[in-house]
C-alpha cells in the first residue's frame, strides 16, 4: 500500500496550522504539523493530529437521508434534492417565504464552502428569519467595531510577535489556540513575549494554562470586566496618560462617562484592588507597545458590548490602535484596500415577531428562535434550515427548541451527523470529509496576527455518492431562491463589474469577455476564488502584476505565501460617514448608564462561567475518540473553600440550578476557580434518543446551557448571557 503526502490547513479551530497529512489507499493514516508551513511553522495539536478519526468516522454519514416518520433510508442527491424542493415549496406555499428560517452553525466559518455561500443562502431566503451561532458567541465585537469604526469586520487584534505589553481578558488561547485572533502556535508566541522582556497579565475568574504562563494572574468577579475597563479608563484621564489622538471623535465625551468609574468605585465590583487597576493603565501607557485583547468570557456576558468597546477605548487612548505591537487591522488576500469612508453601522432595521428584539448585522438573537417556531401567528416559522450547527446543546432554552423542532412542518438540514438538532430534520445532507474538499481560509484571513496566502486542494479525491460541499449549498440556494440562476457565476459577474467601473482597480476598464476566460479552477466555486485572489490587495490584476497572488501561485506554493506582518491601515480601513474613530457612539454611551446603575448591586451567591478545551470545540468533535480523553471531560469546577461550606466532595455529584433548569454534574474540586464560581465546559449533553454518535453518547456530560435563561441578553447585540449566571448548587 503505497503512501503518499499532502498538505493542508487544519479547519477544526481558529489557528489555521498547517498539516501535513500521510494518505494511503484513499484514506488519511496519518497528520503532523508541516514544518514549513508560512503561518504555523509546525505547531499543531491534538485536534489536527487526529484529524484521520474524524474523516473515518463510522458515524459519519456518506448519503444524503430522508426520515419516513421515525426511520431513515440512505437516498441519491436527486431523491434528496427533490425532497427538499418539495417540503420547501410545500411551506411557502402555504404560509410565504417569512416562514421559512435559516440557522448557521460555527463550523461554517471553517471552510470554503461555508465563506462563499453561506451569505448567498441567507439572501436567498427572502425571510428575516435567520439565525448564527455569532449571538451566543462574537457579536458584541461586531457590534462595537461597527460602531466605532463603521465595519462590524474591521476586528483589530494583538500584534503578538512585536508587542511588549498583552492584557488578555475572558480568554484562554492557550485552550482554545486563539479566537478572533488568528494565530498559529499561541502559546509559543506568548513564551516568546516574556523572552523578550515583555508582560502578559491575564484577567480570568479561573488560573487557567494561560494564566498559569503570565507575569499577573488576575482573578475577576465574572461580567465585571467592564468595569475594570473603565477603571483603567479613568486612570489614564486623571493621571494625563492619554496619547494624543489624531482622527478620533468622542474622546471628551468618553472622559466624561468614565468619572463614574473611578477605581475605588470599581474594585469591589470586579474584586481587583483599585491600586492594581491603577497600576494597569500605567503600564499599558509606558510600555513602548502594547494591546488589550478580550474573547468570549467578555463577549457572553451581561456587559459583552460595552466590553469589548472599552478593549478598543483602551488600545485608542494609549496610542495602541493601528501601531507595530498594538492593536492592528489585518488585510486578507481576497480583500482590497478601503476609501477611509462609508455609511456607518446601524442595528434594529427589524425586529423579531415574537419578543420584538433588534437585528444585528442581518440576524436575530438565536435564542429566539424557539419562540418564532412555536408561537402561532402570521409570520411564524414553520420550515428550518440549518447547516453544520446543532443549537439543541449550543443555545439555552435548547430543550426548548429541540421541542419545537419536531413541530416544524419541514427541516433540512447540511450535516454530517445525525445529532440532537439534526436527528428531528426531514432530510440531511451530508458534505464529504474535509480532506476531499479546497479549502482557503476566508474568516480567519480578517483576523490574522500575520499577513499569508494559503490553498489547500483536495488531499483525497471525492468517494463515489460524494458531493463537494460547495456544490451541495449552491444547489440548495437555487432551491431556495426558486431559481436555476448560477449563484457563483452571478457573484463573478457581480465582482468583475464592480473592479472593472472602479478606477483604483488593475483591471480598470478591461474587456469582461477578455478577463473571464483567463480565471482557473476545476469547479465555479474555485473560480470564484480566484478572482478574489486576482483583485485582491495582493493579486495579479490579470497581469498588471506581474508577481501577484492567483489561485495558480498558491497552488505552487503548497506550504504558503508569507506576505508580511501587519501594516498601519487607519484611516482606509474605516467606514464611518465621517471618516474618522467615532470613540463614543450613543448607543454605547446609554448603555454606560446601565452599567453604572449595577455598581450599587449586591452580588453574593454563586455565578456560573464556561470553560474551554484543548481536545475540544463546541459541540462538533465530541465523536472522536481521540478528544475525548485525558483533561477533556465535563465536570463542574468548585473552589476548595466553596465545596466545604456547600458539603461537596471532588468526584461526587453536585444539584446545579439556575434560571434555565436544573442539572447534575460530577464535581472538580480545585483551587484553581477563584471563591464564588463554578465552572461547566460549553457544548455537552449528548446521547438522546435518536442520535448516530456513539463515542458522544458514551461520554455525554451535562448541558450547561440548560441552566441559561434564554431571556437574558446584551441589549446591543442579542448575544446570550452565559457567563457570570448566578446559580445554586448543592449535593445531589
Amino acid at each position: 500500500m503505497a503512501e503518499t503526502t499532502a498538505y493542508r490547513i487544519c479547519p477544526l479551530c481558529e489557528a489555521t496550522c498547517g498539516l501535513e497529512l500521510t494518505i494511503a489507499d484513499g484514506l488519511v493514516t496519518g497528520a503532523r504539523g508541516d514544518r514549513a508551513d508560512v503561518f504555523s511553522h509546525g505547531f499543531v495539536c491534538p485536534k489536527g493530529a487526529t484529524i484521520g478519526e474524524l474523516e473515518d468516522d463510522p458515524d459519519r454519514l456518506r448519503s444524503p437521508m430522508v426520515r419516513d416518520g421515525d426511520d431513515w433510508r440512505e437516498v441519491g442527491w436527486e431523491e434528496a434534492f427533490a425532497a427538499v424542493r418539495r417540503g420547501l415549496d410545500e411551506v411557502t406555499g402555504r404560509h410565504g417565504r417569512q416562514a421559512l428560517a435559516l440557522y448557521l452553525g460555527n463550523p461554517n466559518v471553517h471552510t470554503l464552502a461555508g465563506g462563499l455561500y453561506a451569505g448567498p443562502l441567507a439572501r436567498a431566503l427572502g425571510s428575516t428569519n435567520l439565525y448564527t451561532a455569532s449571538t451566543v458567541d462574537q457579536m458584541p465585537k461586531h457590534v462595537s467595531s461597527g460602531l466605532l469604526f463603521g465595519d462590524p469586520l474591521a476586528i483589530p487584534v494583538p500584534d503578538l510577535d512585536r508587542t511588549s505589553y498583552l492584557l488578555v481578558l475572558g480568554a484562554n488561547p492557550l485552550e482554545s489556540n486563539g479566537s478572533l485572533c488568528t494565530a498559529a502556535d499561541f502559546p509559543g508566541k506568548l513564551k516568546a513575549l516574556r523572552r523578550r522582556g515583555g508582560t502578559l497579565v491575564v484577567v480570568d475568574p479561573r488560573r487557567t494554562r494561560t494564566a498559569r504562563l503570565a507575569d499577573r494572574h488576575l482573578p475577576i468577579r465574572p461580567g465585571a470586566d467592564a468595569y475594570l475597563l473603565f477603571g483603567v479608563v479613568r486612570t489614564l484621564f486623571t493621571e494625563g496618560l492619554v496619547a494624543d489622538t489624531p482622527g478620533v471623535d468622542g474622546v471628551a465625551d468618553v472622559e466624561r462617562l468614565s468619572r463614574d468609574f473611578a477605581p475605588d468605585d470599581v474594585a469591589d465590583v470586579c474584586g481587583i484592588p483599585a491600586e492594581e487597576i491603577r497600576r494597569i493603565a500605567r503600564e499599558l501607557a509606558a510600555a513602548p507597545s502594547a494591546a488589550v485583547y478580550a474573547r468570549i468570557g467578555t463577549c457572553t456576558a451581561e456587559f459583552g458590548t460595552l466590553t469589548n468597546w472599552l478593549v478598543d477605548v483602551v488600545n485608542v487612548l494609549t496610542g495602541n490602535l493601528d501601531r507595530p505591537g498594538g492593536a492592528m487591522f489585518p488585510l486578507a488576500p481576497h480583500r482590497r484596500p478601503g476609501t477611509g469612508s462609508g455609511r456607518g453601522f446601524r442595528t434594529g432595521r427589524w425586529h423579531s415577531r415574537v419578543r420584538g428584539l433588534p437585528e444585528v448585522r442581518g440576524e436575530l438573537p438565536a435564542t429566539t428562535l424557539a419562540d418564532e417556531i412555536r408561537t402561532p401567528g402570521e409570520g411564524r416559522v414553520r420550515a428550518l434550515i440549518t447547516v453544520a450547527g446543532n443549537p439543541v446543546l449550543s443555545l439555552p432554552g435548547g430543550e426548548r427548541l429541540g421541542d419545537a423542532l419536531g413541530d416544524l412542518e419541514f427541516m433540512v438540514s447540511v450535516d454530517p451527523y445525525l445529532n440532537e438538532t439534526t436527528r428531528h430534520a426531514h432530510v440531511i445532507l451530508p458534505p464529504p470529509p474535509p480532506s476531499r474538499s479546497p479549502h482557503y481560509d476566508l474568516a480567519f484571513g480578517d483576523l490574522a496576527v500575520r499577513n499569508t496566502a494559503r490553498y489547500s486542494p483536495p488531499a483525497v479525491p471525492l468517494r463515489d455518492g460524494e458531493l463537494e460541499e460547495c456544490a451541495i449549498l449552491s444547489r440548495l440556494i437555487g432551491i431556495v431562491s426558486g431559481q436555476d440562476t448560477d449563484v457563483d457565476e452571478s457573484a463573478i459577474a457581480h465582482l468583475l463589474g464592480r473592479a472593472i467601473a472602479d478606477p483604483s482597480s488593475p483591471v480598470h476598464g478591461r474587456d469582461p469577455a477578455e478577463l473571464l476566460p483567463r480565471l482557473t479552477g476545476e469547479t465555479p466555486a474555485l473560480r470564484r476564488l480566484d478572482l478574489m485572489l486576482r483583485l485582491g490587495a495582493y493579486g495579479d490584476g490579470f497581469g498588471a502584476v506581474p508577481d501577484g497572488l492567483s489561485l495558480r501561485a498558491l497552488r505552487n506554493a503548497p506550504h504558503g505565501v508569507d506576505l508580511g506582518p501587519l501594516r498601519p491601515r487607519l484611516p482606509e480601513v474605516l467606514r464611518t460617514p465621517s471618516g474618522r474613530i467615532e470613540l463614543c457612539p450613543p448607543p454605547l454611551a446609554e448603555d454606560a448608564v446601565r452599567l453604572r446603575g449595577g455598581l450599587a448591586r449586591r452580588r453574593t451567591g454563586l455565578v456560573l462561567i464556561g470553560r474551554r478545551h484543548l481536545r475540544s470545540n463546541n459541540s462538533w468533535l465530541h465523536n472522536v475518540p481521540g478528544l475525548v480523553r485525558g483533561s477533556n471531560r465535563c465536570t463542574l469546577q468548585v473552589n476548595p473553600e466553596d465545596a466545604g461550606r456547600l458539603g461537596l466532595t471532588d468526584a461526587g455529584t453536585a444539584k446545579v440550578t439556575g434560571a434555565g433548569g436544573t442539572i447534575e454534574a460530577e464535581v472538580e474540586v480545585t483551587a484553581e476557580i477563584m471563591p464564588g464560581v463554578v465552572s461547566l465546559p460549553h457544548g455537552w449533553g449528548h446521547g438522546r434518543p435518536g442520535t448516530r454518535m456513539a463515542v458522544a453518547a458514551a461520554h455525554p456530560g451535562v448541558n450547561a446551557n440548560a441552566l441559561i435563561d434564554p431571556l437574558a441578553l446584551d441589549p446591543l447585540s442579542g448575544n446570550a448571557v452565559l457567563n457570570g449566571v448566578p446559580v445554586e448548587v448543592q449535593p445531589a
